[in-house]
């Protein structure tokens, strides 16, 4: 038994989705099907012109649910859209403390591509939402990645600042982030690589059952 273990809740990336009309069919399928606590919309190499309205559609999708959404890569286009914050993709320290003191409290902000104890602690210390350990694009094996997990297990230990830490390309490795102790698990590939509307609520209801029999059974 875990005395301070909690369910984490679930984080969707979107990363594989590729139009707009398809990503907001996908995401409005996946917040249909289950606890999703955000969204983080992530750019995938697109230029500002066509991440704009992929974005503007992503946030529109999210609103119907009243999920917080948060735009990768780009404050402009988080701003234009409307998103209720802006991650920052780099382990950029300076980047990180202009964002939180230009952004903070009236929008989030959230961060990853901190790959150390060292730099992670650095970015901790700026007070942002919370950190993402993983990067997008990097579920392509079944798995999580172990650094990911390391970190992630290390730092919901010991720092107060939430983490999230991204899963594997199959949704049922899934256990293994969410023992990890990190407040929330994001997947993507694992619940987009198939972006059909019944493909992606199956993999979230398939998610969030994992998560539940995962959790019960480090709190029993």
């Amino acid at each position: 038994m875990r005395q301070d273990f909690a369910r984490p809740r679930l984080v969707l990336i979107t990363t594989p989705l590729a139009d707009p009309a398809g990503a907001a069919a996908a995401l409005r399928a996946a917040l249909g099907a289950g606890d999703v606590a955000s969204v983080i919309v992530d750019p995938a190499g697109r230029s500002e012109a066509e991440f704009q309205p992929f974005a503007e559609a992503a946030v529109a999708a999210c609103r119907e649910y009243e999920v917080a959404v948060m735009v990768a890569g780009d404050t402009r286009v988080a701003g234009r859209a409307k998103a209720d914050g802006f991650h920052l993709v780099g382990d950029d320290l300076e980047a990180l403390r202009e964002a939180v003191e230009r952004f903070a409290p009236r929008a989030m902000v959230g961060a990853s591509g901190f790959t150390t104890r060292h730099e992670a602690l650095e970015a901790g210390e700026l007070l942002p939402d919370y950190i993402l350990f993983g990067a997008f694009g990097a579920d392509r094996a079944a798995g999580p990645r172990p650094e990911d997990l390391e970190l992630a297990e290390w730092w919901a230990e010991i720092v107060e600042v939430p983490c999230i830490v991204l899963g594997g390309g199959d949704v049922e490795t899934l256990g293994e982030a969410v023992r990890s102790g990190a407040e929330f698990v994001a997947l993507s590939a694992a619940v987009f690589a198939d972006p059909a509307p019944a493909a992606v609520a199956a993999k979230v209801e398939r998610a969030n059952r994992l998560i539940d029999e995962v959790s019960e059974g480090l709190t029993a």
